[in-house]
């Protein structure tokens, strides 16, 4: 394989352990596990650690772990690590150590060290001393942020905003109380840090993904999303894919070593499998299970509220999951969370080896930026692949840019230019906004007029004439604010449009510019209310968005595609029930087949075009022919497909 994905394989291979396991558990991706300090004092003990090991091993295979020294004050002793850490070795399994620079916090919310005050900076460093004695590669936690707001805090800030007094702040610690110790204790360490899953407010609390990433040997991704209804984060599904896609854009050279995920806040099993899934769609070549005590807990795990599709041949069986659980004998307690993610990581590797390097829409997130906090992920959830990246994407013949794309101060001259090379840009009305009198006028006259519309009624109008309605049949759509947009008649084309009353108002704008075209795409006040759109509607969208692509999908919202250069694709149901997904291929007479069986799929007959009245051309968009098939999708399931012109 070759591009991005064979340099990321080439470096791993380079920045490795020496001391990995030669015969990995699994073809396509390694497994790791995280011990928590508590758990690596209990291991001291030469019976607990072999009942807990004997327990963990025999429900998933796993090649590493990493043995947390350090976490809230508890520090591991030297006789302790060393005793669990060639119990381990002694067992084929590969050691790196691990420390939580974090001290507790109140009533669940975290607390973070305060770096004004010498004792925590003494502690910082003395836990990064006590790993770095101990192993050649260390993994920071995801608590190497700042929240405190001393009165010491508050001076050394000044008049500097909070971020850059945080970011300022901890890319000293990194240097100053990570890095330097570590090296000083073992130059031959390897320092990793892993980031978490809420990059959109990183730089608020000082992670920095643009120098901070640097400095590290390597950085890891937190890909856990967990149920996005009850928890406080709300993360969607697609973040799990996406946010391990973004960080290996920032760090290209093969150093994201892997996605994490724990198995809080799940409601239903499958929602673990689908991280797991998920991340490894992404192409880490790593993942690790958060934590040991999960993992080998003598306690049996609860298939959750999936009562609704427990009988359904979905891509995770609980019953087949409970089938594959060798007992211990008398007093087993059954399989527990090991034993689920040792099912679902043994399905999903013969899958992974069949796909390339994944590839998506081209979107723009520069640095420390905010703004439509998560759209990208939301999109990926109606069915958009999206490929995220720090770095503008000035080769791509599509750009989406989010209004987080107002950070970069050039941002207007990068527009024009993928324009003048005859590219095309999509900007959605949050970044419209964010522009208006900083120079977008001088490609186009919009406004955001500050009101909104609550819409139910859309309607596909390319051209001058009658439009037609992208409402579903049969189904009353709610209504949704959007944005007002004012545009400019004949100037700028309202392609697809709303209506309220006896009003339009434009959904998706369209404006020529030198050799390309430039999009405006109205989002809904509520991001969420893009899940309540008609199919008609995120369909007709995903025409413009992707006008040339190998492969999109017309489907229900929470279905999302992920595709790889090597012309398979996935298909993932986050719904509850079956659905049926459209899938276009470009050109005529293209085939279709199920990647895993190599069962063809037949194509859906062509739609024969309506009637032109006399006198009038055809209108709407003419894109090249395509061929449509018809796919069904299991709730909480996958599908690998493949596809090849005629």
């Amino acid at each position: 394989m070759k591009g991005l994905l064979g340099v990321a394989a080439s470096a791993w291979l380079l920045i490795a352990p020496a001391s990995f396991a030669d015969a990995p558990q699994y073809q396509n991706f390694r497994v790791a596990i995280y011990v928590v300090v508590n758990s690596t004092r209990l291991m001291a003990d030469p019976a607990e650690r072999e009942r807990q090991f004997e327990r963990a091993m025999r429900q998933v295979k796993f090649d590493k772990v990493y043995l947390e020294v350090y976490r809230d004050h508890n520090f591991a002793t030297d006789a302790e690590i060393d005793a669990v850490k060639q119990f381990f070795i002694d067992h084929g399994v590969t050691v790196s150590g691990g420390i939580t620079l974090a001290k507790g916090g109140q009533g669940g919310q975290f607390g973070t060290f305060d770096y004004e005050k010498p004792e925590d900076r003494a502690e910082c460093r003395q836990a990064v001393e006590l790993a770095a004695r101990h192993f050649d590669e260390v993994i920071l936690d995801d608590f190497f942020f700042f929240t405190s707001k001393s009165d010491a805090d508050i001076a050394a800030k000044g008049k500097r905003s909070w971020t850059q007094y945080r970011l300022d702040t901890m890319r000293g610690v990194s240097r100053e109380l990570v890095l330097k110790p570590a090296k000083d204790v073992n130059p031959k360490v390897r320092m990793i840090i892993k980031y978490p899953n809420w990059y959109e407010h990183f730089q608020g609390l000082g992670y920095d993904l643009e120098q901070e990433a640097q400095l590290f040997d390597a950085i890891y991704t937190g890909t856990e999303t967990r149920d996005p209804i009850i928890t406080d984060q709300l993360l969607q599904q697609y973040e799990s894919y996406l946010v391990y896609r973004y960080f290996s854009n920032i760090r290209p050279d093969g150093a994201n070593l892997g996605g994490w995920v724990d198995t809080f806040s799940t409601r239903y099993v499958d929602r673990y499998a689908e991280q797991l899934w998920d991340t490894l769609f992404a192409k880490a070549p790593e993942i690790t299970l958060f934590n040991w005590w999960p993992m080998q807990e003598a306690r049996a795990a609860s298939p959750g509220e999936r009562a609704a599709w427990q009988g359904e041949p979905t891509s995770f069986r609980w019953d087949a999951m409970l089938k594959s659980y060798r007992s211990a004998g008398a007093g087993d307690p059954g399989p527990g969370w090991g034993r689920v993610a040792g099912y679902a990581l043994e399905q999903i590797d013969p899958v992974i080896g069949k796909l390339g390097k994944p590839v998506g829409i081209a979107a723009y997130k520069p640095y420390h930026s905010t703004g439509e906090d998560f759209l990208h992920n939301y999109l990926g959830n109606i069915g958009l692949p999206i490929e995220l990246t720090p770095i503008f994407p000035a080769n791509a013949d599509l750009v989406l840019l989010t209004e987080s794309a107002k950070f970069d101060r050039d941002i207007v001259q990068k527009i024009k230019a993928q324009l003048a090379g005859g590219r095309n840009v999509v900007i959605t009305s949050g970044l419209l906004r964010a522009l208006e009198g900083k120079g977008i006028e001088d490609i186009v006259e919009l406004e955001v007029t500050g009101r909104t519309a609550a819409i139910r009624e859309f309607i596909n109008g390319y051209g001058a004439g009658n439009g037609t309605s992208l409402n579903d049949a049969g189904r009353d759509a709610p209504a949704v604010l959007f944005p007002e947009i004012r545009f400019l008649t004949n100037d700028s084309w309202p392609i697809i449009r709303g209506v309220a009353g006896a009003k339009g108002f434009p959904i998706l704008l369209m404006n020529r510019y030198s050799k390309g075209v430039f999009y405006v795409l109205a989002i809904p006040d509520n991001v969420a209310d893009l899940y309540e759109l008609p199919r008609g509607l995120t369909a007709q969208i995903k025409t413009y968005l992707q006008p040339t692509a190998p492969v999109r999908i017309d489907s229900e919202a929470l279905v999302s595609l992920f595709v790889y250069d090597n012309g398979t694709f996935v298909l993932q149901s986050f719904l509850p029930h079956a659905t049926t997904v459209k899938v276009s291929l470009a050109g005529a007479g293209s085939k279709l087949s199920n990647a895993m069986t190599g069962e063809r799929i037949t194509a859906v007959p062509a739609a024969t075009p309506e009637p032109v009245e006399p006198g009038r051309r055809r209108r709407g968009n003419e894109e090249p022919p395509r061929t449509d098939f018809a796919v069904t999708l299991q709730p909480h399931s996958y599908l690998v497909l493949r596809f090849s012109g005629p």
